[in-house]
């Protein structure tokens, strides 16, 4: 049996008497769109997406992010019982998709859930299929419908895609486009309070602005230096920002699937910071190993400032917070 089908059937299996056990909960309190308190049950795969969801609905929502601590790697997550109970009440779900949250796709399986759902990659210009976005102000206007994936639960197409990076939440325009889908869904479910979400959204796409125009600041004067990144995590707000990517593929690869770099592409690597065409080094916070380790250590040697990127929002930030901070850090780095 397919290893996803496995997980989905254990976590049907694991769920039967958690799910049987909130059979007799008041009206609203499960397989609902609304709690008790009338707000929108929103669901996210991480505190990245929950952030956004909270900005946008405000106190018209209760948002749970089922992964929100930097100790958990969403690439290896393993759903619980508990998280489908979660999935079964949504009213909206949102998830990252491309392969990086795989296990929302068994929790929506195992639920046959039916909130809508939110696939971040799918908003992205580089998503393979991809529908056109209008640029001007992120408005609606008549993309909505072109630019919404389909609603029919069908997650076979959302494992990961040879060649499409999937960290999304890194390139703030496709983050303005999920921001803008998230302020129409929750209009749709809750029409009482559209005229909020749209404001809220106008909000939050202000924010979206400023970064831009800071990475459009960086990109004025430092377009074409080089970033060499241990995982590929940040590459779109590099490219956003008129960097280049001096890393070799086979390097940043090896090191997100967790195998070993091949001793050759390790040399290449260390060759290259030794050059002095390095600007930045930027490493996952969340992750490491021996050739990260060595990395590090090597751009220290040669005197090239090292970033700690995270792939989820640290306690205490926002999404836009945490975006502008790790903008600013970039910037800092490319002074000399």
């Amino acid at each position: 049996m397919p290893r996803k089908n496995l997980v989905s059937a254990a976590l049907a299996a694991a769920s039967v008497l958690a799910l049987a056990g909130c059979a007799g909960a008041t009206p609203g309190s499960s397989g609902s769109s609304a709690a008790a308190d009338g707000k929108v049950q929103v669901v996210a795969s991480t505190n990245v997406y929950g952030d956004i969801a909270t900005a946008i609905g405000g106190d018209r929502v209760d948002v749970t992010s089922i992964i929100s601590s930097t100790a958990q790697d969403p690439h290896s997550y393993e759903a619980s019982a508990k998280d489908q109970l979660t999935i079964s009440r949504a009213g909206l779900i949102i998830e990252n998709g491309g392969g990086y949250d795989s296990f929302m796709d068994s929790l929506i399986d195992a639920t046959g859930t039916e909130a809508p759902v939110i696939t971040a990659v799918e908003f992205s210009h580089d998503y393979p299929g991809a529908e056109a976005h209008s640029d001007d102000d992120h408005d609606h206007g008549d993309e909505t419908d072109a630019a919404t994936p389909t609603d029919d639960h069908d997650h076979e197409g959302h494992d990961h895609i040879e060649g499409f990076n999937e960290h999304v939440w890194y390139d703030p325009h496709t983050i303005a486009h999920v921001a803008e889908e998230i302020a129409h869904e929750l209009g749709e479910i809750d029409a009482a309070g559209a005229a909020t979400y749209e404001q809220n959204y106008a909000t939050f796409a202000a924010g979206i602005d400023d970064l831009e125009a800071s990475l459009a600041d960086i990109a004025a004067a430092h377009t074409g230096q080089k970033v060499f990144v241990t995982e590929p995590v940040p590459l779109y707000l590099i490219a956003a920002a008129g960097l280049e990517n001096a890393t070799p593929p086979a390097f940043s690869e090896a090191v997100e699937e967790g195998q070993d770099v091949p001793p050759a592409t390790l040399l290449e690597a260390l060759n290259i910071l030794k050059s002095g065409d390095v600007s930045t080094v930027i490493i996952n916070a969340q992750t490491g190993g021996a050739e990260t380790t060595q990395v590090t250590d090597a751009a220290k040697a040669a005197g090239i400032p090292v970033l700690e990127f995270t792939e989820l929002v640290p306690e205490g930030d926002t999404y836009l917070t945490w975006m502008a901070q790790n903008i600013s850090d970039l910037a800092g780095t490319l002074t000399r």
